[in-house]
């Protein structure tokens, strides 16, 4: 058979919401027998394991488990999941399945792009396994930017007497564009605490600093004035706790008494873009598991 062929056919299968590769997350108390009990599901119907980790997290009594695996014909999320039901219920266990498909992305901007034109270029690249579906922004400025790139771009301005309606047309959005994941690339506005916790566990932000520290209007030039040595980003995700998330992934680089708030902003600059896009990439390859406020990655 030729290789077109069985490209059509795992393309037709993938229409069909049927699959040949999964991974499988989950999370619950330790005890005896769990890995047994996950490998001996999956050798017993043949399916091959591709990649496993786990971290037990003996504080909190607590393991967490990634397994990618292949199936020798195609299946849907559903069966396995309802196969699986009685392994899970088992060790009582929080967990998800996934297939290959990408994740579908929505991201935020206001005007700063770098994180956007980052995002962008891994996403040509075919770094992140997601799609990206639509950009949002409440100025106009990006709209070159991301149409250039074939992406739709949607200006939603927003006032504060404007804010709600703004919020449910974004809700609007994700459920028309059926977006998994939101991704607030530098958007300068503060979310509701409704929105956030509607969008719990499946919106990333990416903050200026090692949080919490330098809030507010012009980090860059506080953190000159402070004589910093180190500057840093920070991706988490979003929730009610301004910047107070749970952390995904941050970066640093070394500076020193020589760069002036303009050289800062440079080096935050590239500090945010590759936090949040590493963030992101793991975020679709289901490489991280919420541990309570903090996170498992899965590297």
């Amino acid at each position: 058979m030729s290789v077109l062929n069985l490209s059509s056919q795992t393309e037709a299968a993938q229409d069909a919401g049927l699959d040949t590769e999964f991974v499988l997350t989950a999370s619950c108390l330790d005890q005896v027998g769990i890995v047994a009990g996950v490998a001996d599901f999956l050798s017993s119907r043949g399916f091959n394991i591709k990649e496993h980790q786990q971290f037990d997290n003996r504080g909190v009594g607590k393991v967490h488990i990634r397994t990618a695996f292949t199936t020798p014909e195609p299946i849907s999320v559903q069966a396995l999941e309802a196969d699986f039901a009685a392994v899970a219920q088992r060790f009582d266990m929080n967990y998800q399945l996934r297939g290959s498909q990408p994740t579908r992305l929505l991201i935020m901007v206001s005007k700063g792009g770098h994180c956007l034109n980052d995002l962008l270029f891994r996403w040509r690249q075919g770094e992140l396994n997601a799609e990206i579906a639509l950009v949002v922004s409440n100025h106009e400025d990006l709209r070159q930017m991301a149409e250039g790139a074939g992406i739709p771009f949607v200006h939603v301005p927003i006032t504060k007497d404007t804010k709600e309606q703004a919020e449910a047309k974004l809700l609007e959005l994700i459920d028309e564009h059926e977006i998994d994941l939101v991704v607030l690339a530098r958007y300068m506005q503060i979310l509701s605490d409704d929105l956030t916790r509607k969008l719990e566990g499946r919106a990333i932000n990416i903050h200026h600093s090692f949080l919490p520290g330098f809030k507010g209007a012009r980090p860059y030039h506080q953190a000159h004035d402070r004589g910093v040595k180190m500057i840093g980003a920070t991706a988490h995700y979003v929730t009610a706790d301004l910047d107070e998330g749970p952390i995904i992934e941050q970066e640093v680089i070394r500076v020193d008494h020589t760069y002036d708030p303009r050289a800062l902003s440079q080096v935050g600059r590239t500090a945010e873009s590759q936090a949040l896009s590493r963030a992101v990439q793991w975020h679709c390859e289901s490489r991280v598991l919420l541990d309570g406020t903090s996170t498992v990655v899965f590297r």
